[in-house]
């Protein structure tokens, strides 16, 4: 396991701050109208401020400086939006999953149906939940877009096209697990839509358009060579933690990716490596009902077929792919050291 980079922190608890401030501000706003409007705002507070890595935050940060951003303030401003704009993600993501925690926590949608059943409200308490959740992330969105009012129409048409994806790679995602899709072709570009663009290319083309809007087209290209190979690697990590990692560490249900089916290049590997009889193990991925034991049977045949070991040495090319590419930037040596360093943190990590 690789330790998060010193930096990552600092930029992390400046953001935090900031959502912080933010958030008190509206719900201090809504309860002067009623009482009842400070809880879904505080209800995005909890979720912002529990837990998360700010990896978003931190590559939009670093485009930002590696480039001559002299106001700091702007990329930390515009690292809280992204991090409003990535909690409106997970409340959705959430609910389309079923999802019963995140970081750790019961998820918002079930927080909600849990106080409709205790409060004995009139109508079904899943649809409020699941109904309370998607305005909470609604909100959420909301608010992100505040943070972005003044900038530059170069960086507005970026977060645009960001935000875009993001729910292109999300549609992908779902059509990928209701049709079992289990081609590698499809499963990299979810991988890559979902969430490496949105993780890591577009929050550094961002800071890069937040310093330098003029010079843009040959930054956000070299941008480009280090964000998307990095990004798919750190989506690929993410699909290993799906499938294997423990709840205590991770947040997430125990095997969460494979009882939802999600249609990742693990899985797709998998697949193609797999011998007849692996593959009707695989083929119960996506069931509802899967046991422990079920979960467990089908992470052996990942691990038995070699697709865990293929995926691994994946994700180890495609991040030294991204930090040979930062030769040929135009970086400071800082920024440059601070994405070798979190190059190796988003593709070693254990959470």
């Amino acid at each position: 396991m690789t330790t998060a980079p010193a930096s990552l922190g600092e930029i992390a608890n400046r953001v935090e701050l900031l959502l912080a401030s933010t958030l008190d501000q509206e719900i201090q706003r809504w309860l002067q109208l009623d009482s009842e409007l400070g809880v879904p705002i505080a209800e995005i507070r909890r979720l912002v401020l529990v837990g998360g890595k700010r990896l978003r935050p931190a590559f939009c940060y670093w485009g930002y400086v590696g480039l001559g951003g002299a106001d700091q303030e702007k990329a930390i401003q515009m690292g809280a939006a992204i991090e409003l704009l990535h909690a409106m993600a997970l409340f959705h993501d959430d609910i389309m999953d079923g999802a019963l925690t995140r970081r750790g926590d019961m998820t918002t949608h079930l927080r909600f149906e849990e106080q409709h059943l205790r409060s004995g409200w009139a109508g079904e308490a899943r649809r409020f939940g699941e109904g309370a959740a998607i305005l909470i992330g609604d909100m959420a969105f909301v608010l992100s877009d505040r943070l972005v009012n003044d900038v530059s129409r170069p960086v507005r048409n970026m977060w645009d096209e960001m935000r875009m994806e993001l729910n292109v790679g999300q549609y992908l995602d779902m059509l990928g697990s209701a049709r079992r899709e289990r081609s590698g072709e499809v499963a990299d570009r979810i991988c890559r839509f979902k969430s490496g663009k949105y993780t890591i290319e577009r929050p550094l083309h961002i800071g890069a358009l937040l310093a330098d809007s003029g010079h843009a087209d040959l930054v956000l290209q070299q941008l480009s060579a280090f964000g998307l190979p990095l990004g798919d690697a750190f989506q690929m990590r993410d699909d290993v933690l799906g499938a294997f990692g423990h709840e205590s560490v991770t947040g997430k249900s125990v095997g969460g990716d494979l009882r939802e089916g999600k249609p990742t290049p693990l899985l797709a590997c998998a697949t193609q490596r797999a011998t007849k009889a692996q593959l009707d193990i695989l083929r119960t991925v996506g069931q509802e009902d899967l046991t422990d034991g079920d979960v467990a049977e089908i992470q052996q045949v990942i691990i038995d077929s070699g697709a865990l070991d293929e995926l691994e040495s994946r994700i180890t090319f495609l991040r030294d792919k991204a930090i040979a590419s930062l030769t040929q930037t135009r970086l400071s040596s800082d920024a440059v050291e601070e994405l070798i360093l979190l190059a190796h943190y988003v593709s070693d990590r254990d959470v």
